[in-house]
């Protein structure tokens, strides 16, 4: 039997686990996840090894596709009882390899992608499905203000992940931002939308918290962090408060991140000049975005203004046909045109009402459709610039101001060394102070290849948002061909 039919002619089942566990770009299956693969067969670990051999898997390998489906018949023929060799898969078809028994595959797919992120810790490693499922969340306005004197507006925030739900006002959102930004400065953190909002802007603070939050909640480091668990969970009063109190004495990333001490074999000799080159790329994405998301707000103004406009339209038309003050012979003679526009008026009317109502529901379509999804990826990339300039205003300036410091010390050093004794506790107390400042230029400069490392990640997450892009013009596209649709329906 030759390898080369295997892939296409293998039951499906084979195809199915090779879905679940082939490595992206590769082709392959990782070692760790083949070794759980087949340990879910539960075969006595001597049988398994007796595979491995078989197939001369080495430890360090990965795990080519007919490797992988060979292993899969050798597994589904001992646990029949039979002969598990090559020779034997040999003298079967591969149509007819027999299906092994595995049980739940679901955790698999999971573990090879954390194999994968792990191992490729410069590759971000997910699609944009991949962050949606991360966790779905809901933010929608309590409808009572709370309070006896003061009055204030709560949101329930459901989570998809823990199906909880929590009520939290304002304020405590401002407190989970200023937690966040504390824990993940080098992370895109979006922007948290302003207390007062131009227009209803209860609704529209509303939809700017709910594409908050779930950016957060799709950020594949910020997603699962104690601080966001706590804020979707914790039923406690005086929220705000006990969040800040909480997380007060916690460390920002570096200082716990296992990857801070190797970050500068992470990031490749021409960071700097992608860096660059990217930064102005989504810069100049913003502009155009922030100009597409101003030209579809002003088609919604419009729809609004012409909604408002028929509505009014039919409003008259209905006052002229039900006009109550008699139209004699006296005045119309033989013309009997009046009574007979009175009729068109009246059956005139309900087609405008109707436009004014399509229009309406066209309105609210496209402010919870295309342009709530241009916002939000307006959002992303607001708040990739906003890490930019973090990274450029805080990292590198702190390494920069710290390097002056450094400079301007020995300098002195060498200045009070040329006076000799004189000033002996002088030179002792700058090299002491110079060893202090080599020591933070140091950690400095590992903060800024962990933030350049950040950064690297960060933009590759912008990229693999790039998605809601795309979804935004199919939005605008279907929601102009079922209005247009509508109207026609109407005519006809």
């Amino acid at each position: 039997m030759c390898d080369t039919p295997l892939v296409d002619t293998v039951p499906s089942f084979y195809r199915e686990v090779y879905q679940q566990t082939c490595q992206r770009g590769s082709g392959k299956v990782d070692k760790d996840v083949f070794v759980k693969v087949l340990m879910k067969s539960s075969l006595p670990k001597q049988t398994l090894s007796a595979i491995y051999e078989c197939l001369g898997v080495r430890k360090d390998d990965d795990i080519s596709r007919e490797k992988l489906y060979k292993a899969l018949a050798l597994a589904a023929l001992a646990q029949q009882g039979k002969t598990y060799n090559l020779e034997a898969l040999d003298a079967i078809d591969s149509a007819d390899y027999p299906t092994p028994s595995l049980g739940d595959l679901s955790d698999l797919k999971l573990l090879n992608l954390r194999l994968q992120r792990e191992k490729t810790p410069t590759l971000l490693n997910y699609t944009y499905r991949e962050l949606e499922d991360l966790n779905s969340v809901n933010v929608e306005i309590v409808p009572e203000k709370k309070g006896l004197f003061l009055k204030h507006v709560e949101y329930t925030v459901y989570n998809e992940r823990t199906k909880s739900t929590v009520c939290r006002r304002y304020s405590d959102f401002c407190a989970l931002h200023e937690v966040l930004l504390q824990r993940f400065p080098y992370r895109a953190i979006p922007r948290l939308p302003p207390k007062k909002l131009a227009g209803r802007f209860l609704e529209a603070r509303c939809r700017a918290l709910r594409r908050y939050l779930s950016l957060i909640c799709r950020h594949p480091v910020v997603h699962d962090s104690e601080i966001v668990v706590y804020f979707l969970t914790a039923g406690v009063s005086d929220f705000q408060n006990k969040m800040k109190d909480k997380f007060r004495n916690l460390p920002d990333e570096f200082v716990t991140s296992p990857l801070a001490g190797k970050a500068k074999d992470l990031v490749p000799i021409d960071t700097q000049v992608s860096f660059n080159e990217s930064k102005e790329l989504l810069r100049n994405v913003l502009g155009s975005v922030s100009k597409l998301r101003e030209i579809i707000e002003n088609i919604i103004t419009r729809s609004g203004v012409d909604a408002r406009d028929w509505q009014q339209f039919g409003s008259e038309l209905s006052n002229l046909a039900n006009e109550s003050h008699a139209s004699s012979a006296w005045a119309c003679g033989n013309s009997h045109t009046w009574n007979q526009l009175k009729g068109v008026f009246k059956s005139l009317t309900g087609y405008f009402n109707e436009v004014a109502d399509i229009g309406i529901n066209q309105i609210q379509g496209a402010e919870d459709g295309s342009f709530e999804i241009f916002n939000q990826f307006m959002d992303i990339l607001t708040s990739y610039k906003d890490l930019c300039d973090r990274h450029e205003k805080g990292v590198i300036k702190d390494h920069q101001s710290a390097l002056q410091k450094m400079s301007s010390m020995k300098k002195r050093q060498i200045s009070a060394q040329a006076k000799g004794h004189e000033a002996g506790n002088t030179v002792d107390q700058l090299e002491s102070r110079i060893i202090e400042q080599e020591s933070e230029i140091s950690n400095m400069e590992f903060r800024n290849y962990y933030s350049l490392h950040c950064v690297h990640m960060e933009t590759q997450l912008v990229h693999a948002n790039m998605e809601l892009f795309a979804l935004s013009f199919q939005e605008l596209i279907s929601q102009q061909i079922k209005n247009h649709k509508e109207v026609l329906t109407m005519l006809i």
